[in-house]
């Protein structure tokens, strides 16, 4: 079954249709980026974004796909990007729709062709609310095949992309298993340590280290086979790394409608009301077991 029959047979509410099947034309304009990379590398061409970080050429790139082509479309209200410094309105849009983009998450790894991704989340009106709030969150992993991963509320369901251009249903009603993968950012020398005991306790239950740079495929397999991925609060970033609105919300969503579980090491970080587009979170994601029990040690430090 193609994506479009797939919305449709579940009631998708149209607009939300028509916004989810473009965001999927788009993602397949971000894949042709790539075949720039193949006689120059991404690092040859760099900025600097607002968190001071390179932004890479193919980074640019897919930004400019994705607000482009919301501004022609005017599909949604607010745009809200990794790389914008600033919450973009559309000019006399069709829907009020807001939508938080990482246009391409782990574009450092595409020199030496690692999985990277685009992750997006959807809200009914403004981006600067709750996770709890999104309607739809998606995201398109550009790997060995290019996938396309979703929930509007109703399942976790995931596609690929065939030879024709059409995304076929691959995975109907995802569902996190219990495994023993874990999947942890920042150096173990800077963790502190209720963080530290926690990793103690998984390898002492013989979990097993996979980690690849790219925060949306090590969710992903997460989301495939059981565990948790983990980038916390560590010595000089106390306040975590990854961002709220374009990685924490939209892959916590999934996850929890998966029947797993995200959070900060405290609280259910779908429930934390931004205070800004930059703001960053330390990230517990994948198993309701694995995050109990970060936030058990959180509690009794």
């Amino acid at each position: 079954m193609i994506l479009k029959d797939f919305l449709v047979s579940a009631g998708t509410e149209k607009n939300l249709m028509e916004l989810i099947l473009f965001l999927g034309k788009q993602a397949q304009q971000v894949k042709k980026g790539f075949f720039c990379s193949i006689r120059k590398t991404p690092a040859d061409e760099s900025t600097k974004n607002m968190y001071g970080e390179e932004q890479m050429a193919l980074d640019m790139y897919a930004d400019d796909v994705f607000i482009s082509g919301l501004q022609q479309t005017r599909l949604v209200r607010y745009i809200a990007t990794e790389e914008q410094h600033k919450i973009i309105e559309v000019d006399n849009p069709k829907n009020n729709f807001g939508v938080v983009i990482d246009p391409l998450d782990g574009s450092s790894l595409i020199d030496v062709n690692l999985c990277t991704g685009s992750i997006i989340g959807i809200y009914p009106g403004h981006v600067l609310e709750k996770g709890a709030s999104m309607i739809a969150a998606l995201y398109i992993l550009y790997g060995p095949l290019t996938t396309l991963t979703f929930t509007t509320g109703k399942g976790v369901h995931e596609f690929a992309l065939d030879d024709t251009g059409e995304f076929f249903l691959r995975h109907r009603d995802l569902k996190i298993p219990e495994g023993k993968i874990y999947a942890p950012g920042a150096l173990r020398r800077d963790y502190f340590p209720a963080h530290a005991r926690w990793i103690e306790n998984l390898e002492h239950s013989g979990y097993k280290l996979r980690f690849s740079g790219c925060f949306v495929a090590d969710v992903h397999q997460i989301l495939h086979k059981g565990g948790v991925f983990t980038y916390p609060g560590f010595k000089g970033r106390e306040k975590g790394k990854l961002r709220l609105l374009y990685e924490a919300n939209p892959m916590g969503k999934i996850i929890c409608e998966a029947g797993g579980a995200i959070s900060n090491g405290r609280n259910d970080i779908l429930d934390i009301t931004p205070q800004g587009i930059d703001d960053v979170t330390p990230i517990y994601v994948g198993g309701r077991e694995e995050i109990r029990l970060i936030e058990k040690f959180m509690r009794d430090e």
